[in-house]
């Protein structure tokens, strides 16, 4: 496509578009490093002040850094991470370095890298690899750089998605010698643990952090809850009273999608596999279809499902004109947007981040960041939410990377239910809120320890 180009390497300090790959610069921060390649070096203290402002919102993450930074509990470590690099995934980063770890990292989405912020982690010795706007190519090529190095070898993992990962068993499964533990922080890279692990070809064990309680209930719920409509505002103005919406699966996020849409007077579907969540949407209140009844009605279709080809190029040809779709899975493989790269449409680059796709009798469908993660590569996501994640996955490293021999196996694991709770414990002073003690009698009636874990594992 000839408009992917343009306007993907603006980022809000830097609108210049100038057209040198990242990859052909020689740069060098202050100390005469050139240990990364991010889009512009220069942009570090724009980054440093985004990462401050972050920090003023993840009260827990510097609590813990605070904490733990006399027994630094990571000494040794060698993580290599690929997740969002943002201002907030900024502050995680510089946690696990305070803690004694030694870090490289590549970004997960070629959309949803902070430019300003990738510089300001490079010019602090992050070895970092990542520009908004990478190319495939681009991508992988940033996640090599980060595993393949002379006289050095990672002996963590911090994964989102699963992409590090799966380039680590196809290029390099030696590496897993030396690893520890693998951290993974969404339900699609997960997923592909659990086939891993199926297969019998999970060599390390991994901790799987998106299903533990802090994650699901919190940034799949609420930070989606209150990210959507930001996204789809910043993107298109939409007014959202009385339109017609359909959110595809009614997981965390569609239930947090839905509650949003809901809240502002949009007239809500929901289409389901799960008997059980299409039951739950129902007691919500909202209608529960198959797409293909509602396609042609519809004003905005949103996929949650974490699926593929939920939205075919058959749908996308009966859609009204105007109609938005976008996808808020981590995965860009919900919306078959290669359906749409024939030659009879016309794709127009509107924003940045917005294409307008037009049939030959002049409809048009309005597709938001390619069918990518609209909140990171649209809008942001509230800083408060992301806290609580990176909170978890910070101490899920920890775990692995201190947890004696043979105390984990090759499989995939929760963290464990006291350590969720820990987290959520970190988080309640922003809220000055309270919490209630047992006393030793009640505890001996409910069976608890009065310090908990307080609910079963499953909850």
């Amino acid at each position: 496509s000839t408009h992917s180009s343009f306007g993907l390497a603006a980022s809000y300090t830097d609108s210049s578009d100038d057209e040198v790959s990242p990859r052909e610069k020689q740069q060098t921060n202050s100390k005469g490093s050139s240990n990364f390649c991010v889009k512009n070096i220069k942009q570090a203290e724009f980054g440093r002040r985004e990462i401050e402002i972050a920090e003023q919102d993840m009260s827990a993450l510097i609590s813990l850094r605070k904490r733990a930074q006399g027994e630094k509990p990571l000494a040794g470590a060698k993580i290599v991470g690929c997740t969002h690099i943002t201002a907030q995934t900024a502050v995680l980063i510089e946690t696990l370095c305070a803690l004694g770890a030694q870090c490289r990292w590549s970004a997960c989405n070629i959309y949803s890298t902070q430019n300003e912020v990738a510089a300001a982690l490079a010019e602090a010795g992050v070895a970092v690899f990542a520009w908004k706007g990478e190319s495939e190519d681009d991508f992988w090529w940033c996640i090599d750089r980060c595993v393949n190095v002379d006289g050095w070898q990672a002996n963590m993992i911090l994964d989102d998605g699963g992409d590090l990962t799966h380039w680590v068993y196809k290029k390099y499964p030696s590496v897993f010698k030396k690893i520890r533990g693998i951290v993974e922080e969404s339900v699609t890279g997960v997923h592909r643990l659990y086939q891993l692990s199926k297969a019998g070809k999970l060599c390390v064990p991994a901790m799987n952090v998106n299903d533990s309680v802090t994650k699901q209930k919190f940034d799949n719920l609420y930070c989606c809850r209150e990210s959507i409509l930001d996204g789809l505002k910043r993107t298109t103005d939409v007014m959202f009273g009385g339109k017609q919406v359909v959110v595809c699966g009614y997981g965390e996020v569609g239930k947090g999608c839905c509650a949003a849409l809901k809240a502002l007077g949009a007239i809500v579907y929901v289409t389901e596999i799960d008997p059980i969540c299409a039951l739950q949407a129902c007691m919500d209140g909202f209608r529960v279809v198959k797409l293909s009844e509602v396609i042609r009605q519809v004003d905005v279709v949103i996929t949650c499902t974490g699926n593929k080809n939920v939205v075919t190029r058959e749908h996308l040809d009966r859609m009204k004109n105007s109609c938005i779709v976008c996808n808020m899975g981590h995965s860009n493989t919900e919306i078959d947007v290669t359906s749409l790269r024939t030659p009879e449409l016309t794709w127009e680059r509107v924003r940045s981040q917005v294409d307008h796709v037009i049939w030959p009798d002049g409809k048009r469908v309005v597709l938001l960041a390619e069918g990518r993660l609209l909140n990171l590569s649209c809008s942001t996501v509230p800083t408060f939410v992301l806290s609580i994640t990176a909170t978890t996955q910070a101490l899920a490293l920890i775990e692995l990377y201190n947890a004696p021999e043979g105390r984990y196996k090759q499989d995939v694991y929760l963290l464990p239910k006291k350590m969720d709770e820990y987290v959520a414990s970190l988080h309640l002073p922003s809220f000055d809120a309270h919490l209630t003690e047992l006393t030793d009698d009640q505890a001996k009636y409910l069976g608890l320890n009065k310090n908990g874990p307080f609910k079963p594992n499953y909850y």
